[in-house]
């Protein structure tokens, strides 16, 4: 490290021999099992990723570029370390693996052995092997694939000059899908004709359903990954990637506005308008870029720090995976799910003299569970949305908080966008299960969808348990109303006359089910049991702790303090009194922390982010060339490390940013 411990001093680790990938078995190779040695003679980028997590998905389709341009000499393998008990289920992962698009070996690693011989500490972490089987880079986060490009240059010019290289085809095997109408359907609408549009992820489109849920009427997207609109050449060449949420617009607005769907298309960053009439695609908001958070370009035409109070011209602004989509009649515009960055934003498509604006309602970017008025609210992969119903709905929202196993309700202040947010059912990032009962106890596993019932309730897709759940504010208690579904990701309320059933996309059965409400709607009491997040402790001792953050920009890059400090760390814990002394912001990725004795354990949360840019080339004169503008690159990680005060404890923390 630097004297002020931000930068480490060399952008090369000490020789250290990469452990072995130990795990279950392994996807995408066929049925072979595979050994370090079978990788010699190639640069090897070793993914730890786990399937709930959008930093992990964020850094895929960082990876998928830099496969294609260097199949020839680098592998990637996927370490799964999961975080859910539902993500250790050999078929979750292997659904996950196909729905995800990963096109490289994959370790199933449940047990964390893998996990734990890397010393990996976060979601994702990015380990580079060099071609004769030494680590020479570890980091933790998303933002890193120039970095990782840069270094696999390097690696393989000077392993080709040694004779150490080894150009070939890898060992990626991939499966053979099974032909169906939807595949990995996200969520789903109720057109006023009575068919069901799906947003059909796994496709990469949108399909149109007759009222029986199966009957494929029209699909409205060519199926590619991309992001194209229509230009005229009809429903087929529009492109989406991973479609998501689906808002019909309000009746009114359509005219104006000349769409009646609002989609969030989630991995391309984006809000698209379709027009029912003829399956036109247009893309209404983002720009098909990814938010950073701390990043000085994700608003064009106006660098620098973003300004979360300020609304935005939708077009020029960038969005990080936005996951659902609502209209709310008391805000007067639709509310987004931005799971990317854990926040709730705001898409009017009439402001702006109708070029529409995007705005923050709610969320401060960090990821945990804190209530309150919106502009201090934690969420963590805000996921599904649905309006209030009932007599004392007022204009709220109820939203499925993915990572915190939340039930959330957000409420309109009735002033501007103001909102407070209240949560009704979970209890934080570490802590999930299936419980029933009063909901201070009850417990749920990575919710991804929510739909009101008539009488005030809420339904809830109960993902990774695969159960429909209800919540009633009144008694302010959870049951369970069906179990046995594969990964429910939402749900749509029929009413035909008394009968009520509820339409399930049931996403890892690449179908739509109906489920008949019970009569008594309450449903059953189940429990069963609580779980935590099953990661090994650090021990540490009392007292004083020295928090080390290192990262070292990539060959061809260096810090970049154009507009301010380069770099950010930002302190926490869970309990706030675990923390003496070190909490809060600051801009050194070192700190020293003053651990309490008095309490046996908890967590640190840790968020540092680092901002690099390219070398310029010096011109004729000797001095930066002036025509030449340096691309920027900005690092990201949020860590939460469960940590137990124990005499004789590490007094060092080291958690690599990149290093």
């Amino acid at each position: 490290m630097s004297q002020n411990g931000r930068v480490a001093s060399s952008s090369r680790l000490p020789r250290v021999r990469a452990s072995e990938l130990v795990g279950r078995g392994w996807l995408n190779t066929g049925g072979k099992t595979l050994s370090l040695a079978d990788l010699r003679g190639r640069v090897l980028v070793i993914d730890f990723w786990t399937f709930c997590c959008i930093n992990c998905l964020h850094v895929l389709d960082e990876l998928r570029e830099l496969e294609d341009r260097h199949r020839d000499e680098l592998v990637i393998v996927g370490v799964h370390s999961p975080k859910f008990a539902h993500e250790a289920d050999p078929d979750a992962l292997a659904a996950a693996v196909e729905r995800y698009e990963v096109h490289h070996p994959v370790l199933d690693d449940p047990e964390l052995v893998t996990w734990g011989a890397y010393t990996a500490r976060a979601w994702p972490t990015l380990v580079v092997v060099d071609p004769e089987g030494y680590v020479v880079a570890q980091m933790a986060g998303e933002g890193h694939a120039s970095a990782i490009e840069a270094i696999v240059d390097e690696l393989v010019a000077e392993h080709d000059a040694k004779g150490t290289l080894h150009r070939g085809d890898g060992p990626y095997v991939p499966p053979t899908p099974a032909p169906s109408t939807l595949r990995f359907p996200a969520k789903a609408v109720t057109l006023p004709g009575g068919n069901v549009l799906v947003a059909d992820a796994g496709h990469h489109s949108l399909a149109e359903l007759a009222p029986d849920g199966e009957t494929l009427v029209r699909r409205i997207g060519s199926g590619e990954r991309g992001l194209v609109d229509t230009r005229g050449a009809g429903p087929d060449e529009p492109r989406f990637s991973e479609p998501n949420g689906l808002c019909l617009v309000p009746d009114e607005l359509r005219p104006a506005l000349g769409y009646d769907v609002l989609v969030a298309d989630t991995v391309n960053h984006a809000l698209r308008g379709v027009r029912l009439d003829d399956g036109a695609v247009t893309t209404v908001a983002g720009t098909g870029e990814q938010f950073m958070v701390g990043g000085q370009e994700n608003v064009v035409g106006a660098p620098h720090t973003f300004d979360a109070s300020a609304a935005h011209r939708a077009r020029s602004v960038r969005l990080s995976s936005p996951w659902d989509v609502t209209w709310s009649p008391r805000l007067g515009v639709f509310v987004v799910a931005m799971t990317g960055n854990h926040t709730l934003w705001a898409f009017d498509p009439l402001a702006d003299d109708g070029q529409g604006t995007m705005a923050v309602v709610a969320g401060t970017m960090n990821e945990g569970l804190e209530d309150g008025p919106g502009a201090g609210a934690w969420f963590a992969q805000p996921s599904g949305l649905a309006p209030a119903t009932g007599p004392d709905a007022g204009d709220a929202i109820w939203l499925a908080d993915a990572e915190t196993s939340a039930l959330r309700r957000v409420v309109p202040d009735g002033t501007g966008l103001a909102v407070t947010v209240h949560t009704a059912v979970g209890q934080g990032l570490f802590d999930f299960g299936h419980r029933d009962g009063p909901a201070a106890e009850a417990l749920l596993q990575h919710p991804l969808g929510v739909a009101a019932l008539a009488d005030g309730s809420v339904v809830v897709a109960d993902t990774y348990n695969g159960a429909l759940r209800r919540y009633d504010p009144v008694s302010d208690v959870v049951t369970t109303l069906a179990t046995g579904l594969a990964e429910p990701s939402d749900v749509l309320v029929e009413v035909t006359g008394d009968a009520v059933h509820l339409l399930v996309v049931e996403s890892a059965a690449h179908r739509l089910t109906r489920v008949a409400l019970p009569a008594d709607v309450a449903g059953e009491v189940l429990d069963g049991g609580a779980r935590r997040v099953a990661r090994p402790a650090t021990e540490v001792s009392p007292g004083e702790l020295r928090l080390d953050v290192p990262f070292v920009p990539a060959p061809g890059q260096k810090l970049d303090d154009r507009w301010g400090p380069s770099t950010e760390l930002r302190v926490s814990a869970t309990p706030p009194e675990l923390l003496l002394d070190g909490a809060g912001d600051g801009v050194d990725l070192a700190r020293d922390l003053v651990l309490n004795p008095d309490v046996a354990e908890g967590v640190l949360h840790v968020t540092a982010k680092a901002a690099s840019c390219d070398v310029v080339p010096l011109g004729p004169d000797g001095e930066p060339d002036p025509d030449v503008f340096p691309a920027c690159h900005l690092a990201q990680q949020d860590w939460g490390v469960p940590v137990r005060i124990t005499p004789g404890g590490d007094a060092t923390l080291v958690l690599p940013l990149r290093g």
